[in-house]
């Protein structure tokens, strides 16, 4: 389970990436680059964690479910997930 801290640090990440959306996108049409190094740090989204939306695990992270590989099997061998059964053949 991740502390706390990380899952709010990666929220207020995802608020500014937002925030300087736009800043950034004219400022690289511009070619500004001075310009776009003055921005803050947490203004790029490649700082931004992909982290599971259950325990805030950050590796194993499965995008097309937004959970952690061990959730994700928890979740569904419990069947809370639709359309996923486990595999018998």
């Amino acid at each position: 389970m991740a502390k706390k801290a990380w899952k709010e640090r990666n929220k207020r990440k995802t608020e500014t990436v937002k925030k300087f959306a736009a800043i950034r996108a004219e400022m690289k049409a511009k070619r500004d680059y001075a310009g776009l190094a003055k921005l803050p740090r947490d203004a790029s989204p490649t700082r931004i964690v992909n982290r599971c939306s259950f325990s805030g695990r950050r590796r194993g992270y499965l995008r097309k479910f937004g959970c952690s590989r061990l959730t994700f099997r928890e979740a569904a061998l419990n069947g809370l997930i639709p359309g996923v059964t486990k595999a018998s053949w």
